[in-house]
């Protein structure tokens, strides 16, 4: 059986593993900015060059990554028309959104006008949410489907059966704990795409932008962690 050792090296082998570290790297960044900012103006800016390091470098790992959208409905669009829809709206989003970040990455390295950014980060945004709105309903839509198995398993299951039940209603239970973390995930990237798309007092505080980039990075640890 794998240790905690072995499974962060085979955690940080995957390109989302190493991303949530650096997510968390760069959020983290961002509150210590804050909180440090007018006391200790010279770690702020220690921690500001960390954040937009580990910003820069996740959208660099990012390369290519909006074809695993393009594949995923391709092999797998969904089993019934409902979830055929909500995965091509969903997926669509999240191609816009990666595809973008490859032009706001090269523009904010300077490969490309700098005055792109502002434009790219907006569609990039922009596809970001319009892809999460769907992801969200999605989940919730399996989540209502899996209490609503679970309910059915409990009240017809007889003793010959208990086992199975069990088993079926643990796995039903896990796979609910799985999306509920997606969901956190989701709504967290929303709040801070929304406040590139449009600016406003609470999504833009460093402190609810730091909060929704931890709760999305450490979903993303639970739900990539190896069992």
């Amino acid at each position: 059986m794998n240790d905690t050792v072995d499974k962060l090296v085979i955690f940080l082998a995957k390109r989302d593993g190493i991303d949530k570290l650096v997510k968390t790297f760069q959020y983290v960044s961002k509150l210590v900015h804050w909180h440090v900012e007018a006391a200790h103006p010279d770690a702020a800016h220690r921690a500001k060059q960390w954040e937009v390091a580990s910003g820069l470098s996740r959208k660099a790992f990012r390369s290519g990554r909006f074809l695993t959208g393009f594949n995923a409905l391709r092999r797998n669009p969904g089993s019934t028309p409902t979830f055929r829809f909500l995965a091509v709206l969903a997926n669509a989003g999240e191609m816009v959104y990666f595809f973008f970040d490859h032009f706001l990455w090269l523009s904010r390295i300077g490969v490309l006008d700098a005055k792109l950014a502002r434009r790219m980060s907006f569609i990039s945004a922009f596809g970001e949410a319009f892809g999460y709105i769907f992801f969200i309903i999605s989940d919730f839509i399996m989540i209502k489907g899996g209490v609503e198995q679970e309910r059915k398993l409990i009240t017809t299951s007889t003793d010959k059966s208990t086992d199975d039940v069990k088993a079926s209603v643990r796995k039903i239970r896990e796979d609910r704990v799985m999306r509920l973390m997606a969901v956190a995930a989701n709504v967290a990237d929303l709040i801070i795409a929304v406040a590139d798309i449009e600016p406003n007092p609470f999504c833009n505080h460093a402190v609810s932008l730091g909060i929704s980039g931890l709760v999305s990075a450490w979903a993303g640890w639970y739900r990539n962690w190896p069992s």
